[in-house]
């Protein structure tokens, strides 16, 4: 397992106990905190104060890598969605689906404000604290999603292939609120898609009226 040059195993680093350091995608709840201190509100303030950790929304904090200490380092809001996600329903359970899978795909100039998240259970939308973004959770069964694994600056996560990713733009594309960057992510990924595996998804998921638009829009390239 990687250190990321923030702990040892069996120690603790600048002060931030290994349980906390080995979050998965490096981020926490401030309830976490409670597993390792006996007063978690005054020692988890103490090491954002030492920017050891980053709150990025209400309760919620990222590990900052050594080298970002006292830079100021903000994560990308798609790293953070995955985060987020994770410290609420599991490793490996969330997945980044349509625009924030765009963005982690490349077929986007630019991150958006808001980031999207399947998850198993719907939860209420986060508004984060160290920018204008919110975290928008959308209720599907991730398990039948075809996704992948992907890297984010907080670590591994999984985020819907780009045949699946074109499927849900053209299904959902004002999902996101930004219906002009849903159609041009899906003009961008297409050359990536195999054809076959669009077909396969399509009917799975009865999404067939999405492969016919997404198909259209492939025919007028």
């Amino acid at each position: 397992m990687q250190s990321h040059g923030l702990w040892v195993m069996g120690q603790r680093a600048g002060g931030l106990p290994v349980e906390l350091a080995m979050a998965p995608m490096r981020t926490i709840r401030a309830a976490d905190a409670k597993k390792v201190y006996a007063h978690p509100g005054t020692q988890v303030a103490r090491l954002e104060r030492k920017d050891l950790l980053h709150r990025v929304a209400f309760g919620y904090y990222v590990v900052v890598p050594q080298d970002r200490i006292g830079t100021n380092w903000r994560p990308p809001i798609e790293a953070v969605a995955a985060g987020i996600a994770t410290a609420i329903v599991g490793e490996r359970i969330p997945v980044l689906m349509g625009l924030t899978a765009a963005r982690i795909h490349h077929a986007l100039p630019r991150a958006l404000g808001e980031a999207l998240v399947a998850v198993p259970k719907w939860h209420r939308p986060i508004r984060l604290s160290d920018r204008d973004g919110t975290i928008r959770f959308v209720e599907r069964k991730t398990d039948q999603l075809d996704a992948e694994v992907v890297a984010t600056e907080l670590g591994k996560c999984l985020a819907t292939t780009p045949e699946q990713t074109v499927l849900d733009l053209a299904h959902r594309p004002q999902l996101g609120h930004a219906e002009g960057e849903a159609w041009a992510a899906i003009k961008a990924l297409l050359p990536r898609c195999d054809h076959e595996l669009l077909v396969e998804i399509a009917t799975q998921q009865r999404l067939r009226a999405s492969l016919v638009r997404v198909e259209r829009i492939g025919t007028s390239r």
